[in-house]
């Protein structure tokens, strides 16, 4: 019999106290067991090259992710391949991949039936459940930093080192860019983490049940729907999900870091509690009975009824510190202030396009009316009726330019705002220039509402 198997230990082996096996030497036996896995290698396999590959190819065709974050500019700089990726792995990608690796942790050993092997040699429920964490985390952290560096890798290599419009229109320099792609990779883990927890969560309690694999998913996926709804704005922030969309708030200027920083506390708060849970419903688990497979259903009660309290009190506090208690957030004056200082910052790009004289924001004093299906004053919603009349001056004229546009602004806040003539402004997607034909920024292009913001005085 190995001394494996009847749990004993080595006198020289330093890392062995007491018998038992330390967190550490546990943590590096479940990481190896993980990455031993043929399709833990292939997503690590994919999260390193699929996005480098996806990015390259899409910049290279004519068409691009126009209805994703950023797609329209993956011909203009390397730095917007990251973020459209990101925006892919924020609804798809990063709930799968926890669904596979934390959802998978612990129901693993139940479906082989290996409880008293390792338990044997480790002798401490507790330490096994941290070194299977730790090795998910790990894991999960590795695919994570896979798909930002290979799209970054891809988009600099494909497209360039160039500067990257924001969200209002201003330009980041390359230098900029690049930090603020990194941090937005970074804000992400928050929500992941949370993720990683409803899947050890669910590893726990569902045992051999495919379930437990799938919740990661379910639950993101039933976060996303709800983001959809017009929900109150407490609501929308109080999900973890948030987190995966309010790193936006960053591209802005000055940066919208109030939502940012409710959803990555947010999704912290779920991230930690989600642990414990696992933890203690492991910790309670009768390993002596060869029939248990697990706590059961009857724990499913355990594991959710302190989650939908969390969701509660999380929609409480929120709504309380920010004021926000109904109300979508989307106001038509907060809506028309976005329109027209992306359309300011634009209009100078198209500008330095023309090679025409150049202008401040300030000078062109941008205003916008806007209009949601007839409604023209106090509209407010999501939708895809909203109508607005931007006008400007240029500097040493009398007379008011204006351009029309047709807004789509989704629950969240973020908008498309599409060009509807004059045709020299933004009433085709091409301006023809010095050196040929190039796109048209103002043609269209994407904003955001920040929904927690005072309406602005009219």
């Amino acid at each position: 019999m190995t001394a494996a198997a009847t749990g004993a230990v080595p006198e020289h082996d330093a890392g062995a106290v007491d018998g038992r096996v330390t967190v550490a030497r546990g943590y590096r036996f479940e990481l190896v067991k993980l990455v031993s896995q043929w399709r833990i290698r292939l997503l690590v396999l994919a999260c390193w090259t699929a996005p480098a590959l996806f990015v390259a190819g899409v910049s290279r065709q004519s068409t691009l992710p126009a209805d994703t974050l950023f797609g329209r500019w993956m011909l203009a700089t390397g730095w917007a391949g990251p973020l459209v990726v990101l925006g892919f792995s924020g609804t798809w990608a990063l709930p799968l991949l926890t669904s596979v690796v934390a959802g998978d942790v612990f129901a693993s050993e139940d479906r082989l039936g290996t409880w008293r092997h390792l338990l044997v040699a480790v002798r401490s429920p507790r330490r096994i459940f941290a070194a299977k964490a730790l090795a998910s985390v790990t894991v999960i952290l590795l695919l994570v930093a896979g798909l930002a560096a290979s799209s970054t890798v891809g988009g600099l290599v494909a497209v360039g080192n160039h500067p990257l419009a924001g969200l209002d229109g201003h330009l980041l320099a390359p230098g900029d860019a690049a930090g603020k792609v990194l941090l937005a990779w970074a804000c992400v883990l928050a929500p992941t983490l949370a993720l990683v927890g409803i899947g050890l969560l669910g590893s726990v309690v569902l045992g051999r049940s495919p379930m437990g694999l799938l919740l990661p998913a379910v639950v993101a996926l039933a976060m996303q729907l709800a983001q959809m709804l017009p929900l109150p704005v407490a609501v929308r922030l109080a999900l973890p999900s948030w987190a995966f969309i309010s790193w936006n708030g960053l591209f802005t200027s000055p940066a919208r870091l109030g939502p940012l920083v409710i959803g990555i506390v947010v999704s912290l708060v779920w991230a930690v509690v989600a642990t414990v849970l696992a933890r203690l419903l492991f910790l309670r688990r009768d390993f002596t009975n060869l029939t248990d497979g697990g706590p059961g259903r009857r724990a499913i009660t355990v594991g959710l009824l302190p989650l939908v309290a969390l969701a509660v009190a999380t929609v409480a506090v929120v709504a309380a510190v920010t004021g926000a208690t109904t109300g979508s957030g989307i106001e038509q004056a907060k809506v028309q202030r976005s329109l027209a200082t992306a359309f300011a910052h634009l209009y100078r790009m198209q500008t330095g396009q023309l090679h025409r004289p150049d202008v401040t924001e300030a000078q062109l004093k941008a205003a916008a009316a806007c209009t949601k299906g007839g409604v023209a004053d106090d509209a407010e919603g999501a939708g895809n009726d909203w109508r607005c009349v931007v006008s400007w001056h240029l500097p040493g004229t009398t007379a008011t330019g204006q351009a029309v546009y047709q807004l789509d602004i989704t629950a969240d806040g973020r908008f498309v705002a599409d060009g509807d003539g004059p045709k020299e402004v933004n009433g085709y997607f091409l301006v023809r220039t010095s050196t040929g034909d190039a796109p048209n920024p103002l043609w269209q292009f994407d904003g955001d509402v920040d929904l927690l913001s005072p309406s602005p005085k009219e």
